[in-house]
């Protein structure tokens, strides 16, 4: 998920958010509070991307001031889109993307270690149109932090094509997040009317993995653990 050349100067910040275990969608500091690496999380996702600026700002401030004490290093997201946007003005849709000059104060007042941006990236199924991403707002986004701040994450990444996908990493993604395809493959293996019910679980596996693979080969993922 990363590209070598131009991230391997933050390697070390990235690390967790590539080998190890991830704490998903923490919006209480008491549950970082009670776990650690020691738990296996190095790292934790909290998302704040549904309240006013300045409350994500405070409610990750929070979380990352407790995180970091703990060795544990923290995701945060700006700007959401649910793919239900259909019927906004261009106004109220650019007001869900992520807004260069927010993310560059958020990145300075919260010193999070890595940031969930919205160019269009949508969180569940994109619209039968496909994918239409902002890519010269990740351009900039890319440019604000190319030389420090947080890595860039892109959610939403189920359904973005191939090439999509590479200019993306080109502009700066570091990290996608997949679900929608992942469920997808599950559901329709222990849906199959064919299978064996005793069967049914590991040919779900087996179905996930083969989404994992695919998607490990389009973000040249493979063979670069850190461990």
């Amino acid at each position: 998920m990363r590209n070598e050349d131009e991230h391997k100067k933050r390697a070390t910040r990235l690390r967790p958010f590539t080998s190890d275990s991830e704490l998903c969608s923490v919006q209480r500091q008491e549950i970082v509070r009670k776990w650690d690496s020691k738990h296996g999380f190095h790292s934790v996702m909290v998302d704040g991307s549904h309240l006013p600026f300045e409350e994500n700002v405070a409610l990750t401030k929070r979380i990352v001031d407790i995180a970091h004490g703990r060795g544990i290093t923290v995701e945060a997201e700006l700007g959401r889109l649910s793919g239900s946007e259909d019927g906004l003005t261009v106004y109220e849709y650019e007001a869900k993307l992520t807004d260069v000059e927010q993310a560059k104060r958020f990145a300075t007042e919260t010193g999070v270690d890595a940031l969930a941006v919205c160019v269009g990236n949508v969180h569940g199924k994109y619209p039968t149109s496909g994918p239409k991403l902002d890519l010269s707002r990740l351009k900039a986004l890319h440019m604000a932090f190319a030389k420090s701040g947080p890595a860039l994450v892109m959610h939403g990444a189920s359904g973005l094509p191939p090439p999509v996908i590479q200019e993306c990493i080109s502009l700066g993604i570091t990290k996608f997040n997949v679900n929608t395809e992942l469920r997808e493959a599950y559901m329709q293996a222990v849906s199959n009317p064919q299978r064996e019910l005793i069967n049914a679980m590991d040919m779900a596996v087996a179905a996930m993995e083969a989404v994992v693979a695919q998607k490990l080969a389009m973000f040249r993922s493979v063979g670069k653990s850190c461990h």
